[in-house]
């Protein structure tokens, strides 16, 4: 009987879609698979999104020693990189990045190159150019030399230094190993410069915190897609960096506390047996454990040691590494335990943080930690810092600078400030995730570590509260954004430093966020999407991954074809705009139930031919099944795809007699015409109308064309009048 009334219900469905006038010529290429849009694979990267069999990446180990000066805001270092050339080439020099020389006095045309906008823009212009100005940063190099200590021929182009190698660095396991010292004098994290490193002076106690990072010559990543990844470091597009193992010693005054990445190798030469034992009470405790007091802290501001201390880390398998120093720092900490791993969450903060820092920030990190593990893979790291100062938000693997959360002068805050404060470290505390262990090439793909870490930033922050004010992730927040000029806008698979300054939020945070939130619970299916997602982080923790590793193993874990989403969320810019054009009614011949007179629809009825062909097909059946479809309702839905961008169709059905209920029907819909569908909807209840997205869950920009009949839309005059009583 049931094959039967789908015979039925699918002539119908012919029926009513011959009534309709399609609009020619019919296009499925935005249901195309991706194919000269993605590289070929091969046997470095496959086709499913996972690493081929021959897959390989360099390693850059480094032994490094640094001095922070406290009289001058300067450090001076020296360095020694072991490098291992794993690749299928003999390498002729080497690229290592200096990303202080941004800051050199030299540096306009960098600011320049970064700033390269159209009026009205030209003060964003002036701006990037009179900060490069005033800055005294920059790199001193100097001694860089082999293993045995001969020099070593080297060029400096800005950002970026060649040394070039006095025999190949063979391939498959060749090493080499280099020195260089090197200063330079740090930049006020408080100005104009955009850093992602800085000092921030208090000018009543006379301290600075310093936050450190980009600190060091760094080797760039040499890999499979890109060979040498030396694009120059324009301050937006951040970094490419190789995995490999650190020792650092860092020698500040004696007074300092310091935080960073890795873990203290001396901490009873640097630490009182008071400071050791609350350490050990942190790993027991359940809430956060004060190491520094913020008494301790204020005393220590008072009076400047004129001595010093070396501070010792080591870091294993990492691609960068940060560091935090002042004598103003408070220090909590708690260990918390992710799939039997021991990690101990700290945080680093002077007292104009507090009240609001010791209340909730050694919680966020704890929180993001036990979130992002449960949706990718289980934090590997020993420690995870957050620090408080100029610089916000930056990360750095175990460590990251975060500036929202500075109560006023009397210790107050807004509930809005502890909500960003919370927002700012889960944020940066999840770039531990991406791109820190799963290391994507944020020099080219801004969304691949912002994107994605924003929407498993919307997920931790559904967590800590369902009413957190979210700014990426909701299908909402991104509709400003998308309703924006087609002519401003660009696809999210646009490099970093090609991105309009203005859009660069929207476009490589918010948009991919969202369109990851939609794909999650509206396309896919949080069951299917989670274990895919899961799987990439799985497969490309500690690798490289590129765009089409990530989109591949979402469709090879997932068996759902993603190609039109990627097609147009990624490489297109057009926005979800559908409207529900028209609904039809239609009757049976001789239907017995009354259509009511206040039916919102138009009315069609099926012809006797019709009928007669109808009953030819079903055999002896026929009249009964004929007169069980007489008791249903039988409604054909006309959508028009105004905007452009492929979407699921959710309908609402409100019947008459009060009751409602969803309807999914997926994108498919639109694979032979991405401009027109037609949907049939039986019912045994009489519908009073028909809502399109109810629930705002696709990001459609015009929510006017949603409903049939269509809602009435009050004018602002209206409004007006309401809000004023009349």
């Amino acid at each position: 009987m049931k094959n039967y009334l789908f015979i039925l219900l699918y002539l119908l469905g012919c029926t009513a879609l011959l009534a309709q006038t399609p609009t020619p010529p019919y296009t499925s290429s935005k249901f195309e698979q991706l194919g000269e849009e993605l590289p070929t694979p091969n046997m470095y990267r496959s086709g499913s999104g996972e690493p081929g069999p021959e897959y390989w990446q360099q390693q850059a180990d480094y032994k490094i020693k640094v001095a922070l000066d406290d009289a001058t805001q300067s450090i001076k270092g020296s360095e020694t990189i072991t490098y291992t050339n794993n690749s299928p080439n003999d390498i002729l020099f080497l690229w290592v990045q200096l990303d202080q020389n941004r800051f050199d006095k030299e540096a306009e045309e960098l600011n320049t190159m970064n700033f390269s906008l159209e009026s009205p823009y030209s003060w964003y212009l002036l701006n990037g150019m009179l900060s490069g100005l005033a800055s005294e940063g920059g790199y001193t190099i100097s001694n860089v030399k082999d293993a045995q200590g001969k020099e070593l021929k080297h060029v400096i182009n800005k950002t970026m230094m060649r040394i070039d190698l006095p025999t190949p660095l063979k391939a498959k396991g060749g090493k080499v190993t280099f020195s260089l010292d090197w200063s330079y004098k740090i930049v006020d994290g408080v100005g104009g410069l955009s850093a992602r490193s800085g000092y921030e002076h208090f000018a009543k106690d006379d301290n600075y915190v310093y936050e450190i990072a980009q600190w060091y010559p760094r080797m760039a990543v040499y890999d499979d897609v890109n060979g040498w990844q030396n694009k120059q470091f324009l301050g937006r597009g951040e970094f490419a960096l190789t995995f490999g193992d650190y020792e650092v010693e860092i020698t500040v005054p004696s007074d300092h506390i310091v935080g960073a990445t890795g873990e203290l190798q001396n901490a009873s030469k640097v630490l009182s047996a008071t400071h050791l034992a609350r350490l050990e009470e942190a790993k027991k405790a359940k809430e956060p454990v004060k190491i520094v007091t913020e008494e301790e802290a204020i005393k220590a501001e008072k009076k400047k040691a004129n001595d010093q201390k070396t501070w010792v880390y080591k870091a294993e398998n990492i691609r960068d590494f940060a560091w935090a120093s002042s004598r103003k720092f408070i220090w909590d900490a708690q260990q918390t335990e992710v799939e039997g791993k021991k990690i101990m969450a700290m945080s680093f903060y002077p007292k104009e943080g507090n009240p609001l820092w010791e209340r909730v920030s050694t919680k966020s990190i704890v929180h993001t930690l036990q979130v992002y593990s449960k949706h990718t893979i289980a934090y590997p790291y020993p420690t995870a810092i957050s620090v408080h100062g100029a610089v916000g938000g930056m990360e750095y693997p175990m460590i990251s600078f975060n500036n929202q959360g500075r109560p006023d002068a009397k210790g107050n805050y807004s509930k809005d400030v502890e909500f960003q404060t919370i927002s700012v470290i889960i944020h940066e505390v999840g770039h531990n995730f991406f791109p820190m262990i799963i290391n994507s090439d944020e020099r080219q793909w801004t969304w691949m570590d912002e994107g994605l870490n924003t929407f498993c930033q919307y997920l931790a922050e559904r967590e800590w509260d369902e009413n957190f004010p979210f700014y990426g992730g909701p299908p909402s927040s991104v509709i400003p954004y998308m309703k924006g000029d087609p002519k401003t806008l660009v696809p999210i698979m646009t490099t970093s430093d090609n991105i309009n300054v203005f859009q660069f939020g929207p476009n490589a945070y918010g948009k991919p966020a969202t369109a990851l939130n939609i794909l999650r619970e509206t396309v896919m299916g949080p069951e299917l999407f989670d274990f895919a997602f899961k799987e990439y982080a799985r497969r490309w923790a500690f690798r490289h991954p590129k765009p089409a590793d990530f989109f591949r193993t979402m469709e090879n874990a997932s068996a759902v074809d993603l190609d039109w989403f990627w097609r147009g969320w990624f490489y297109g810019t057009e926005p979800v705009d559908v409207s529900l054009e028209k609904v039809t009614l239609y009757k049976m011949p001789k239907q017995k139930l009354s259509i009511s007179a206040e039916n919102p629809f138009e009315t069609a009825d099926y012809n006797a031919g019709m009928y007669n062909y109808m009953k030819g097909q079903m055999g002896r059946d026929a009249d009964k099944i004929i007169a069980n479809a007489e008791s249903k309702y039988f409604y054909n839905l006309d959508f028009k795809n105004v905007g452009g961008l492929l979407s699921p169709l959710l309908i609402q059905i409100n019947y008459k007699d009060g009751t409602s209920e969803m309807k999914y029907v997926s994108a498919e819909i639109w694979r032979l015409d991405p401009n027109e569908a037609h949907k049939i909807i039986l019912t045994s209840k009489e519908v009073a109308s028909f809502v399109l997205d109810p629930e705002a869950q696709t990001a459609d920009i015009d929510t006017s064309n949603n409903a049939m009949p269509r809602k009435e839309s009050k004018s602002k005059f209206d409004e007006m009048k309401e809000g004023d009583g009349e």
